[in-house]
């Protein structure tokens, strides 16, 4: 799991590192977020999964960005990555639940699960694709297969992810994966 996060998370630097300066603005497929606002988002989830498999107890506070938003990303995303590498068998993810410890393998599951739809949103916002490896969109949906219900939480207006979106015909397994998940494959700015 740790191999195929860590891919996750690069992909997602370089979907990033493509946003110019003029693009923060723009929409994405995360209704209500701009550019700025989802990559927001992301560094801070970054953070906050970092210090919680540091075995700290974060405040999920969101990220304010320095002179270069790209550049925080990269290090938020750098920081995960090597506190996932050195995690405790399991860790507290108070965003999901203040009651439960979840075990790494699982916390790891979620996150991955989270940049490879996170990319794919920053890529369509730019109106660009992203190319993730077969067994990298497999290990997602297992994940969401898994971890992600289809019920009526998902109704909810601050749901993290939306009833499944209706696609008829074949679709790609990152089509497939998006579409469970609630978002429009075809969806463009």
């Amino acid at each position: 799991m740790l191999e195929l996060h860590g891919r996750a998370m690069r992909h997602s630097v370089v979907v990033v590192s493509q946003i110019h300066d003029d693009q923060w603005t723009l929409p994405t497929p995360c209704a209500g977020w701009t550019l700025r606002d989802l990559l927001g988002h992301m560094t801070t989830e970054n953070h906050g999964f970092a210090a919680a498999a540091r075995g700290d107890r974060p405040a999920w506070e969101p990220h304010t960005f320095g002179d270069d938003p790209r550049r925080d990303y990269a290090e938020s995303a750098d920081a995960v990555v090597a506190a996932f590498a050195a995690a405790a068998p399991e860790f507290w993810l108070p965003n999901i639940s203040s009651a439960v410890r979840f075990p790494a393998r699982q916390a790891i599951g979620f996150h991955l699960l989270d940049y490879v739809v996170h990319s794919w949103d920053v890529a369509a916002s730019l109106g660009r694709t992203v190319a993730l490896e077969d067994d990298l969109v497999a290990a997602a949906q297992e994940v969401a297969d898994r971890d992600v219900p289809d019920n009526e939480r998902r109704h909810r207006p601050d749901a993290g992810f939306q009833p499944p979106f209706k696609l008829s015909g074949d679709m790609t397994p990152l089509a497939h994966l998006l579409a469970f998940l609630g978002r429009d494959p075809e969806w463009r700015p």
